[in-house]
């Protein structure tokens, strides 16, 4: 390295060891001034649940996302849109509504009241009678995503639409604390890294900021089909790293209820 004349000249007004470290310092500067690629911003999820009594609620429902509320969100700088369905006759809708932004994502309900395409596309939704409802019941969980995978993730699946399999789990804890060790155990545990080493193309992580079965967390994981979910999950129970990781003391007792949720994409998911 060649060093500056100015620089060759103070190494009599330093000692060896300062002249050196001055060396290094330059030598590195470069390395040190690089553009280092940027971590993705964390996001948050609104998951919303409707509840549906038959089947003509549910046609209507399904208009009313594709006609109004998915091309609202787009235009208001959502990324993709998930809806999803259960496997069973069950009558429920689940809507996964991304964003980096919070105040966005729990104000779009205000704001697309104030939007007139949307208001137009989604008239039955918007006027529908009293007695004439699209729902029975809706509730909305608000989520932020885990550090091991800030943002959500589109699975690489390539068989059938149909035979793919979307499994969104919640596991709740009897208490804050214990609550708080399962989100760790996701996290600093790597639960999360078992999870992607073994194939289960998770779509998110995330701690529930608000819902009605707090505290408790949530994810999603896809399949091929039914039978490659077992099959994942037959060499998950299997696994020498997990089965160190739940046979730790220090993660005992940390999940009080699950709830397992299979779905299939609706066609106009865009997960």
């Amino acid at each position: 390295m060649k060093i500056p004349q100015a620089l060759r000249n103070t190494r009599y007004f330093l000692n060896g060891n300062n002249f050196n470290v001055l060396c290094l310092f330059f030598f590195l500067l470069p390395w040190m001034t690089q553009a280092h690629p940027v971590p993705p911003k964390k996001e948050f999820y609104s998951l919303l649940v409707y509840h549906l009594k038959d089947k003509g609620q549910e046609a209507r429902l399904d208009t009313y996302c594709q006609q109004a509320l998915i091309p609202f969100l787009h235009k208001q700088g959502f990324g993709k849109i998930g809806v999803f369905k259960p496997v069973t006759n069950d009558t429920t809708l689940y809507i996964l509504i991304p964003s980096t932004n919070l105040e966005k994502l729990l104000k779009w309900p205000e704001n697309a009241l104030k939007d007139a395409a949307y208001l137009q596309n989604g008239k039955d939704y918007v006027e529908t009678a009293w007695d004439q409802p699209v729902y029975s019941r809706m509730e909305t969980i608000v989520l932020e995503a885990f550090p091991e995978m800030p943002q959500l993730s589109a699975p690489e699946l390539k068989g059938p639409d149909t035979a793919r399999i979307y499994e969104l789990r919640s596991y709740e804890g009897s208490t804050e604390r214990l609550y708080q060790n399962k989100v760790e155990m996701f996290n600093k545990g790597n639960e999360v890294g078992i999870f992607k080493r073994l194939g289960f193309n998770a779509v998110f992580y995330a701690s529930v900021l608000s819902g009605s079965k707090m505290p408790n967390l949530m994810y999603m994981t896809s399949f091929e089909s039914r039978a490659e979910r077992e099959a994942h999950w037959k060499a998950f129970g299997a696994d020498a790293e997990w089965k160190k990781l739940i046979g730790d003391t220090y993660y005992a007792h940390n999940v009080s209820h699950q709830d397992i949720i299979l779905c299939h994409a609706t066609p106009y998911s865009e997960y």
